[in-house]
């Protein structure tokens, strides 16, 4: 991993798992906002997983695995593990959370509007930059020239 991708994924990632301990430790806080997507959410992510796969069973229960799943996805893409698929659920973690928490069209009072329409564009950028990170595929200068080397080896 190069230099900036080092320093790049954490940076990123920091958000998502500071987010996540939040959801996991203020899920019944949160679960009123978060309700009307659960309800939408749940019965879909229930037809396509397996019966025998324990899924929560109210609404502060879906609030926590969407905190679990930013916390892992978040460590996974900081530590270089997965990042394309990391950055992938994170985005998709992402989106429900931006439109619950950040519905800036629904607000009545001009400054309130404001600082939820600066939420809700700080998280598109946040789901920009995982966009970048889900199709960073090319290897580095250094890891090319690694390869390079090593088939010039195995020619000699």
């Amino acid at each position: 991993m190069t230099l900036i991708r080092s320093l790049a994924r954490p940076m990123l990632s920091s958000m998502f798992v500071a987010g996540g301990i939040d959801e996991i430790r203020n899920a019944a806080a949160l679960a009123p906002a978060a309700k009307p997507v659960t309800q939408r959410v749940a019965p879909l992510v229930e037809s396509r997983i397996p019966s025998a796969v324990p899924l929560p069973s109210d609404t502060a229960g879906w609030v926590r695995a969407d905190g679990a799943l930013k916390v892992a996805a978040g460590l996974a893409l900081a530590t270089g593990r997965f990042p394309r698929v990391a950055s992938l659920v994170l985005i998709g973690s992402l989106v429900p959370t931006t439109l619950t928490g950040h519905a800036f069209w629904k607000e009545n009072d001009d400054q309130t509007k404001v600082l939820q329409r600066q939420q809700f564009f700080k998280n598109v950028s946040m789901a920009g930059g995982l966009l970048i990170a889900a199709v960073d595929v090319e290897p580095s200068a250094r890891e090319r020239m690694e390869i390079a080397a090593r088939r010039v080896k195995r020619r000699v």
